[in-house]
């Protein structure tokens, strides 16, 4: 049986469990795509956080542009003056948001995978009402053909419908993992940074500008040069 001729055998039920296919096949290649731990939280960040601040100095635009990670780390470092549990609570508020955009898509996924296999059992009932009744029916022997297609479309949805839910299931399950993962290493190098705050008693600049901009700056301080505009003593 060709994939035409399963639709053709389904019956109408095949248009929404098609729908749902194709959705999950979008969201599993997204999915895929967004939620890579390199992305969202780069080994060694934190390291290099604490390296900044051990220089007095850390680059808030670099850092919100460089990750979502960064965007957490630079969330509790515009809190470091009003002291260590701020700092911590704006790790966490930060980290929320990011596990709440990692989690997207993920309940539609479910979604699909709980409610696929109904369809496909609404439409094993739909055929088996079909085929009693042709057999009660008064001429139901010679309606043979009428029976075959109640048969074949209670067994195509009910096919059809396992077809997409289990992998849906699966790579839904697979998610979840793997969100709790990347939690648990934005959760480990924010812990890093607040450790490294509390140990830390020297003065810390946060700029707010490009990061081309710091490093022409400090390139300049280092040989010598005015900045642009300034006028010789």
């Amino acid at each position: 049986m060709t994939v035409m001729e399963a639709l053709i055998a389904g019956g109408w039920l095949m248009v929404p469990l098609l729908g749902c296919s194709l959705v999950a096949t979008v969201i599993v290649i997204e999915r895929l795509w967004a939620l890579r731990a390199a992305r969202i939280a780069p080994s060694g960040l934190g390291q290099e956080v604490c390296v900044m601040v051990a220089r007095g100095q850390v680059n808030l635009y670099w850092l919100e542009s460089h990750s979502p990670l960064g965007s957490v780390l630079a969330a509790g470092l515009r809190n470091v003056r009003l002291g260590h549990e701020q700092v911590r609570a704006r790790f966490q508020e930060a980290a929320t948001a990011v596990v709440h955009d990692m989690e997207r898509f993920l309940s539609p996924l479910g979604t699909i995978a709980s409610i696929t296999p109904l369809i496909g059992l609404l439409g094993t009932v739909m055929g088996m009402i079909e085929v009693f009744s042709v057999i009660v029916s008064s001429d139901g022997g010679e309606r043979t053909a009428d029976l075959a297609g109640g048969i074949s479309r209670a067994l195509v949805t009910t096919a059809a419908g396992l077809t997409v839910a289990i992998p849906a299931l699966m790579f839904h399950r697979y998610f979840q993992r793997r969100v709790e993962d990347i939690t648990v290493r934005i959760e480990a190098q924010a812990g890093q940074v607040v450790e490294f705050l509390a140990h830390y008693s020297g003065e810390l600049t946060l700029a707010e500008r490009h990061e081309s901009g710091a490093q022409e700056s400090a390139q300049r301080e280092a040989e010598g040069r005015p900045a642009p505009g300034g006028g010789r003593p």
